[in-house]
Parts: structure tokens; sequence; C-alpha cells
């Protein structure tokens, strides 16, 4: 990325000088509404015991998928025998 100008350096200075960030309070601002929209869209994380975590673990080695797409499968079918 090539450097800024002495000119760009200035319009920028002066940007800042003139506008600067104003945090918002309570989580209304930029970064603090950003760090909730990518919790939301993540994954929440449960815990599992020990037996629960290796059958897991090598049921997902034996048929090459991940523990969180065996997971989702015995959900989906969980869903689908009650429907």
């Amino acid at each position: 990325m090539p450097d800024l100008t002495n000119e760009e350096y200035a319009t920028l200075a002066e940007k800042w000088a003139k506008n600067p960030p104003k945090p918002g309070p309570n989580g209304t601002g930029f970064f603090a509404q950003r760090k909730a929209a990518l919790a939301a869209q993540s994954a929440r994380s449960i815990t599992v015991d020990s037996f629960s975590a290796d059958y897991l673990y090598n049921k997902a080695i034996s048929s090459h998928k991940t523990p969180a797409d065996i997971i989702g499968e015995m959900v989906q079918k969980e869903i689908a025998a009650v429907i």
C-alpha cells in the first residue's frame, strides 16, 4: 500500500480534527454494534460430557465430517421425526 502524500495527511488530520469519532454509550457505537452482529451470526457453545465428546469425535472421523455436521444431522433427524 503506497504511503500518503503530505497533502493527504493534512486533509485527513483536518477531517479528524473537525469530526472526531464519538463512541456511543451502552453499546451503540460502531465497534460494539459490529461485535454484536458477529456474535449473532456465530454458533452457540455447549458443554458435553467426555463420553459424548468421544462419540462425536469418533463418528466425525469415521464419516469424514466435522462434529458440528454430525450434531446438525442428529438434530435434523429429531425434528423430522417430530413433524
